[in-house]
């Protein structure tokens, strides 16, 4: 499903150059739930991103579903990303003024999702998450869990083949963090291929394989 050939990603920091991947080579298959660990600044953000058709790649090739997407113009890559790849941050990323139905509903409006099928599609996701009665709050009406939770519907209101998750427990107590965790493992048992950067040791072993990274190199 998810193929890298020797990724490369570069930033410059004052006259210094930091490798952000440094050829990386991996192969995902449909439906894995992996980890991807390692110390602050190891790549692992940088390579969520890269599969995620957030930052351009300096070198090397990236095939999603046999295309090599890397070959793409901006907008097909958009158009791949909105379709294919759900997004869970740690900080959510919602939009305040909107309701919660109203955010996960912003990737079917954009998409052009016609209003009825954007309507149903919202509700369906939205009861699945059990925040049918938040429907109508604003993000400041909603606790740090139900936020993460909003967000989860919106990643997958798209129905999107794989989630991508950085941190998404991050900002959240325990037993939030857990009740993502779970929502999360629930829809890659459903077959959503998983891929969840994490500090945290004993949520990093729940997966079921491991990428340690360290400066920008997979180590195992």
């Amino acid at each position: 499903m998810i193929k890298l050939e020797h990724i490369a990603r570069t930033f410059k920091v004052g006259d210094e150059l930091v490798h952000g991947l440094d050829d990386v080579s991996l192969d995902i298959n449909d439906g894995e739930y992996i980890s991807i660990m390692g110390p602050s600044g190891s790549g692992k953000s940088t390579l969520l991103n890269a599969i995620g058709l957030l930052d351009k790649i300096d070198a090397g090739r990236y095939f999603l579903d046999g295309t090599d997407v890397t070959e793409l113009s901006e907008l097909e890559q958009a158009g791949v990303r909105r379709e294919k790849i759900g997004f869970v941050f740690q900080t959510f990323h919602l939009i305040p003024r909107l309701t919660a139905a109203e955010n996960v509903a912003l990737p079917l409006t954009l998409a052009g999702v016609e209003h009825e099928e954007r309507k149903q599609r919202v509700n369906e996701a939205l009861q699945s998450l059990n925040l049918t009665d938040r429907a109508h709050h604003r993000p400041d009406q909603l606790s740090g869990g139900q936020r993460q939770r909003v967000a989860i519907a919106r990643a997958v209101v798209t129905k999107p083949v794989v989630i991508l998750a950085d941190e998404p427990t991050g900002n959240l107590d325990h037993a939030s963090g857990i009740d993502v965790i779970n929502i999360l493992e629930t829809l890659n048992k459903q077959g959503i291929t998983l891929l969840l950067v994490t500090h945290d040791i004993e949520l990093g072993e729940r997966a079921h394989r491991i990428i340690h990274m360290m400066d920008g190199k997979v180590l195992s």
